[in-house]
């Protein structure tokens, strides 16, 4: 992993349930270490990963004959594992499910403030003190029955419906595997993109980044968007096409929250850092901070299932990697 995650993501405690469950290299390799990480691969039979661990090619799997498991204390394994992991019958498990927690969270708010206009109200504030004013606010402000409208049942999809169920709010689902009965189960309605877009006073988009998914918000569909709707993406910045809401964001006809752009980031002079009606942050969504510590009690508690002989709780296989974020 990268330098100096191993200390945010394991504090005392799980350190010692670490110690406890395995024997524990005493260096933490990272992605400059290869000469010095011979020794420690060799002896290898579980590793510990997380933001830039490199991808597990043949020749890195040839220096770690003993390997057997890889625990992925971060959000997705698809840059880390290859087809040789699975001929080898290594077993792997991702943080994804508890990443998805942050996500969610913050998609939940971006929801609720986005319905108040609390982005936009915010820069007008700054140059305007009279904004506060209720005569001044814009009559379709606020949560009261607001169509949210969710792209993609992922764990993040399906937790963000789960955390806005006790507000005020109606939610639209758009997912290619998921049934009637499904979404009845979910309490949602399930719908096309297209009668998603036009319906939706706001768009969170929790779908993979595939070739399939490659601009699915693209000009067509932004123009389905209803006057003052908002376009959440917490999700892959490939997901829209950049120009395109760049061009429909210009004329203030909607608004976007953009954890994730395409590219990750953006050129210095992109409108896009400047427009009131865009809320625009630095891939934050996911852990940061204290949050990392629960990505680091998870990455634990699936090391001690493998050496009790139990199965991953977050484990995935080769089938279910085409279909993840």
């Amino acid at each position: 992993m990268e330098p100096g995650l191993f200390d945010r993501l394991f504090d005392e405690a799980a350190l010692d349930r670490l110690h406890q469950a395995v024997d524990l290299a005493p260096d933490v390799l990272t992605p400059t270490d290869e000469p010095a990480s011979a020794a420690a691969l060799a002896r290898a039979e579980v590793l510990v990963t997380c933001w830039g661990a490199p991808t597990l090619t043949a020749e890195l799997l040839g220096r770690a004959p003993r390997l057997r498991a890889v625990v992925h204390a971060a959000g997705t394994v698809k840059h880390l594992v290859t087809d040789e992991m699975w001929e080898r019958g290594i077993v792997v498990s991702s943080g994804a499910a508890v990443n998805a927690r942050p996500v969610a969270e913050f998609t939940l708010a971006a929801i609720l403030l986005a319905n108040k206009q609390a982005f936009q109200l915010s820069r007008r504030y700054a140059v305007d003190r009279s904004a506060w004013e209720p005569a001044s606010m814009p009559g379709d402000i606020g949560n009261h029955r607001r169509v949210v409208g969710v792209i993609g049942a992922s764990r993040i999809g399906r937790l963000v419906i789960e955390l806005v169920r006790p507000f005020d709010l109606d939610v639209l689902l758009h997912d290619p595997f998921v049934t009637p009965v499904d979404a009845a189960a979910l309490g949602v309605e399930l719908v096309g993109v297209d009668e998603l877009c036009t319906r939706s006073d706001v768009v969170t988009l929790h779908a993979p980044a595939l070739p399939s998914t490659r601009h699915l918000i693209d000009a067509r569909r932004l123009a389905l968007l209803r006057d003052g709707a908002t376009l959440i993406n917490t999700a892959r910045g490939t997901l829209v096409d950049t120009a395109a809401l760049t061009r429909e964001l210009s004329t203030g006809r909607i608004a976007a929250v953009l954890d994730h752009t395409d590219p990750e980031r953006l050129p210095d002079d992109s409108p896009l850092y400047g427009l009131p009606n865009v809320f625009l942050t630095p891939h934050i969504a996911g852990s940061l901070g204290n949050e990392l510590r629960r990505l680091g009690d998870s990455a634990v508690a699936e090391v001690e299932r493998f050496v009790a002989g139990a199965p991953f709780a977050h484990g995935v296989d080769r089938e279910q990697l085409g279909r993840l974020a």
